[in-house]
């Protein structure tokens, strides 16, 4: 028995340093991408493109779509998602029916710096999409346990019934020979829209909501009808949330605020919303400006959410459509929406800040700053013609002009 043991412990104690030994040789001192967390308004346009034609809304169940992904919507998508969810950095790459996905995501809980740096070869011969090597650091693994292993992780991580469907919608996967696009074949199965809802709002999320949505209601049920009100009059209660002020709370305070302000109904995604009791509508304005509200509050929304890069991007595209074909491009809403983004980041980073100004009577100029003086209604060939581009320093300098204000706010410096 004794002789057992000692068996046991020294197989025990040699498994233990061969893994160590394979962790330490995974991880490098340098890091293999390194490149900002941003999103292109392009890469929205794109995204948006790409939804409008795919709406799972819209198709039907067996249905056959091909769908043709630009590859800088690839890049910079993994790009944000290693950053989101890893704190890393991402990049794809393809070129001739070649494709390279490089990712970098840092280890924390360790005295010296070190990444892990994982690097994928990927190839298309014209029939199917192969993996041709993989690389975890200095360690290569066999291309072929590539699926094998995602499906173990899945099925660890409780996404077993999910990478099956995914398996099971998707055909093929092909890199285009001029090496721009992705095509991926898939045939629609209505369950994957049932799970990814599930994924993205669990119960606690739904439950979350719909008392935020009750509060709302509550909230402007006692308002005269036809007066607008301030902002930070509805804001303010909904983020204290009574006995409730965790962060998924206050997310969902601006979530349910930002469908409110931009008329849209959260029936259309979560299905039992529809029982849910409706807000009356009342005009919610920043600075005695309802859309000055709704940029705010969508953005603030959208960094609570998605992420800061996502909010800067979406907020950018849309006052570059305003210039192509709406009201003109407005620094007074870029303005709005960079102060909302800046909102939302603190709620989720540092939510201490946000209840020491909530703890004293909130004006709109505590959230947005003066927008006086800042361009508006601008048609997009007299944007081209003031500054060209998003790049120019005209453009540069204004904004510069923006995000100073912003920060000269206390909730924000």
């Amino acid at each position: 028995m004794r002789r057992l043991f000692l068996t046991l412990a020294a197989a025990t104690t040699l498994l233990l340093v061969g893994l160590s030994l394979l962790v330490v040789a995974s991880l490098d001192s340098s890091a293999l991408v390194r490149r900002s967390e941003t999103i292109s308004p392009a890469a929205v346009a794109e995204a948006r493109r790409l939804l409008a034609l795919n709406d799972p809304r819209q198709l039907q169940p067996g249905q056959s779509r091909l769908v043709m992904v630009p590859a800088r919507l690839i890049d910079e998508g993994v790009n944000h998602l290693a950053a989101r969810f890893g704190g890393g950095q991402a990049a794809f790459s393809a070129a001739a029916r070649q494709a390279e996905i490089r990712v970098t995501l840092p280890v924390p809980l360790i005295p010296v710096e070190r990444y892990l740096n994982l690097r994928a070869d990927l190839s298309d011969d014209g029939k199917q999409l192969r993996i041709d090597s993989v690389r975890v650091g200095s360690l290569s693994l066999p291309p072929q346990s590539v699926l094998p292993l995602i499906q173990v992780l899945a099925g660890i991580g409780g996404y077993a019934e999910e990478w099956r469907l995914v398996r099971s919608s998707v055909g093929r996967i092909a890199i285009a020979a001029s090496g721009n696009r992705v095509d991926i074949a898939y045939v629609w199965l209505p369950e994957l829209l049932s799970r990814a809802r599930a994924l993205a709002l669990p119960s606690e999320t739904t439950q979350q909501l719909e008392a935020a949505q009750r509060d709302l209601a509550g909230l402007l049920g006692f308002r005269a009808q036809g007066q607008a009100l301030p902002l930070p009059a509805v804001l303010k209660p909904m983020l204290q949330g009574g006995d409730d002020a965790s962060l998924a709370r206050r997310r969902a305070a601006l979530l349910v605020l930002a469908s409110y302000l931009a008329g849209r109904d959260l029936a259309a995604v979560i299905p039992e919303a529809a029982a849910w009791p409706r807000p009356s509508r009342r005009e919610l304005t920043l600075h005695g400006r309802e859309d000055t509200a709704q940029h705010f509050i969508i953005s603030a929304a959208l960094s609570a959410w998605a992420g800061e890069p996502i909010a800067d991007a979406i907020g950018l595209y849309k006052e570059l459509e305003d210039a192509r074909s709406g009201s003109g491009f407005s620094f007074a809403d870029l303005a709005a929406d960079r102060a909302g983004t800046r909102f939302g980041k603190l709620l989720t980073d540092d939510p201490a800040r946000i209840d020491t100004v909530f703890a004293a009577p909130v004006r709109d100029a505590d959230l947005v700053p003066i927008l006086r003086g800042l361009p508006e209604y601008i048609a997009e060939a007299e944007f081209r013609r003031r500054f060209g581009n998003t790049e120019s320093a005209p453009y540069r300098q204004l904004v510069a002009e923006v995000e100073r204000r912003i920060s000269a706010l206390p909730l924000y410096r």
